[in-house]
């Protein structure tokens, strides 16, 4: 019973310190340039990374209906649907058509070339999208659950032991005005519970600093993964050049 009231004392100090802060009648004690400085770093890394995992998604799956069913997929760790991209049933389409023409026309066999190269060309999509998500996505997404929630959640704590530390602030201001006796116990009491504040907040702080530094030393690794994606888009497209180039190349000769 004792711990719960002195748990209700703690929430509504809190909660006091924190209103009279947004009227301007209380003092806030501040993080300083440096750590407001790597707080804004962070938080424009969790920004962005998000932005970036989210048009990265996009740029895989243009579709918005298929990409909340991976979404659902992901969270429930189902296996996703075997589907077939658009420019496999193209060019199955066009496989199909030069088998009724006859692959031994001009036309049905221009049609077959087209479409087996068509479904080399969803092959080497299928691949740059698998070595995207792998070495690409899964990556920062990781960071996002793991590295930048646990700083979202030490940052809410700092909140909170620094709320700590303004509101046994105020109350020493307010102990000393009631007691002007020197070595008043009351007074005495207070300073101990500020002593104890200012510790747990100093500890905190220093947890944060260190967490926030390991989010920006991220940077390294999110650009070693993103060589690693672009790497693979080069790769993708330069497939795609080479075989439609000799595509071009075949149905040129046919035509003349």
């Amino acid at each position: 019973m004792k711990n719960f009231a002195s748990g209700a004392g703690t929430l509504l100090s809190r909660a006091k310190q924190f209103t009279e802060e947004k009227l301007g009648q209380a003092e806030k004690t501040e993080y300083g340039p440096e750590f407001e400085e790597l707080m804004d770093k962070g938080e424009k890394t969790r920004v962005w990374t998000e932005k970036i995992v989210k048009q990265t998604e996009a740029l895989l799956q243009p579709n918005p209906t298929l990409r909340v069913e991976q979404f659902i997929n992901e969270k429930i760790q189902a296996a996703p649907a075997a589907r077939q991209r658009e420019i496999e049933i193209f060019g199955q389409v066009l496989i199909d058509a030069g088998n009724d023409f006859g692959p031994g026309t001009s036309y049905g066999g221009a049609l077959l070339n087209c479409g087996q190269m068509q479904q080399k060309l969803a092959e080497a999509e299928r691949q740059f999208i698998q070595s995207s998500i792998t070495n690409f996505l899964v990556p920062l997404k990781s960071f996002l659950e793991g590295d930048i929630k646990t700083v979202q959640k030490e940052k809410k704590t700092l909140e909170t032991k620094r709320l700590d530390l303004d509101a046994a602030k105020s109350k020493l201001r307010r102990t000393k005005t009631e007691n002007k006796e020197a070595e008043d116990p009351a007074v005495a009491k207070v300073e101990a519970d500020l002593r104890v504040a200012q510790g747990e907040f100093d500890h905190q702080i220093e947890v944060t600093k260190l967490l926030l530094e390991k989010i920006i030393s991220s940077h390294v690794q999110h650009l070693h993964i993103l060589n690693e994606f672009i790497t693979g888009q080069a790769t993708f497209y330069a497939q795609c050049n080479h075989y439609m180039t000799d595509l071009q190349k075949n149905l040129g000769r046919n035509v003349m």
